[in-house]
């Protein structure tokens, strides 16, 4: 029979701050961590540049928002204008002669500064004014890039990201993009695996909780959220930094425009506020899900399964995408980490009949 909970003791404080103190927790760990290093050799380069890729930069930037969103609970509509800051400062900084190494660190503070400011002045309002003044962030980001040439190059420029290297390693090659994107999303796991563990981290919670309360019992709700506008842009900027390098190449306004920031929110929804698996599921969803209903209603109608026009067909992602959130919101309000958390649960003490309960 298979026990997890097996030799759990209990027994010493170390043992029990440990990140993983369950043994088959460690397994899937090490698992996950070697199928990741191996993806290149494992998979194709079109699944591995197309869906791999994009997916875990996209969960470093939702692991970002939900930094500031379920562990600070600030509501946030603007954070791909955020993640613009840091594509385009970086990429100005790698044309002025700047490491790559360090553009990358410039594109987050850049974002971390701008981000501070515009929360700063946020922060006075909670609620639907918080999400207001968010969103006056992203449109006038949006104005800034797209009418300001010597950012963008203009409305309709593309600006190419110049050839770069990381530690000494050429960005040319996909596998190279793909292992400096990986790093990202690792130290953003373990980043956001340990600040809940710390003292910011357990601020952050009690302003999310009751900012009120918090207040009493010594913690600065205004400093403490402004600490989580900054840390969160940082990441942002970073990632966005590294979206526009590792994935796109080349960026536009049109890449960080206002659904971009609804696709991030979903994204963090989906996949559960503040939890960090919850930020791998909500990016594979929102990410994934469209395209294979998109070639599963294709094979379909290929097939001669179902008859539907082609407008219809184009559409039919979008509707059954939009009924799958619903559904997460009605039935699962806490995402898909808390489904994988219940199964999770289940297994812990089964097959005892006390599991179920």
């Amino acid at each position: 029979m298979f026990y997890r909970l097996s030799g759990i003791r209990h027994t010493s404080y170390p043992a029990a701050r440990q990140l993983w103190p369950i043994a088959a927790d460690r397994w899937q760990v090490g698992l996950v961590t070697a199928l990741a290093l191996a993806a290149p050799v494992l998979v194709s380069d079109l699944y591995l540049g197309s869906y791999v890729l994009p997916w875990l930069i996209w969960t470093a930037a939702a692991l970002s928002l939900s930094l500031l969103m379920g562990l600070g609970g600030q509501l946030h509509f603007g954070f791909a204008a955020v993640m613009a800051i840091g594509a385009y400062s970086s990429i100005h900084l790698t044309r002025a002669g700047v490491p790559f190494e360090f553009a990358l660190l410039g594109g987050g503070v850049a974002a971390a500064v701008i981000g501070t400011a515009f929360g700063a002045a946020a922060l006075r309002v909670k609620g639907l004014y918080l999400v207001m003044a968010t969103l006056a962030m992203q449109y006038l980001v949006d104005w800034v890039i797209t009418n300001v040439p010597a950012i963008s190059g203009g409305a309709q420029a593309t600006l190419r990201t110049p050839e770069v290297s990381f530690l000494l390693l050429p960005l040319e090659s996909l596998d190279a993009r793909y292992y400096v994107a990986l790093l990202w999303t690792v130290l953003m796991t373990l980043f956001f695996l340990n600040v809940k563990r710390t003292s910011f981290g357990r601020a952050l919670a009690a302003i999310r909780d009751k900012d009120f309360a918090a207040a009493v019992i010594g913690v600065d709700p205004f400093r403490t959220k402004l600490m989580a506008f900054m840390t969160a842009s940082f990441a942002g900027g970073v990632s966005g930094a590294i979206l526009a390098f590792c994935y796109y190449g080349a960026v536009t306004p049109e890449q960080f425009g206002f659904n971009v920031s609804i696709q991030l929110v979903a994204m963090v929804l989906v996949g559960g506020l503040g939890s960090v698996i919850g930020g791998y599921f909500g990016a594979g969803f929102v990410l994934l899900v469209p395209i294979v209903l998109t070639n599963l209603i294709a094979g379909l109608a290929g097939a001669g399964w179902i008859s539907v026009s082609q407008n219809l067909a184009a559409h039919l992602p979008l509707i059954f995408y939009g009924g799958m959130i619903i559904g997460f919101l009605l039935f699962e309000p806490l995402g898909l980490a808390k489904i994988y958390d219940n199964i999770r649960k289940y297994f812990l003490v089964w097959p005892f009949r006390h599991s179920g309960s």
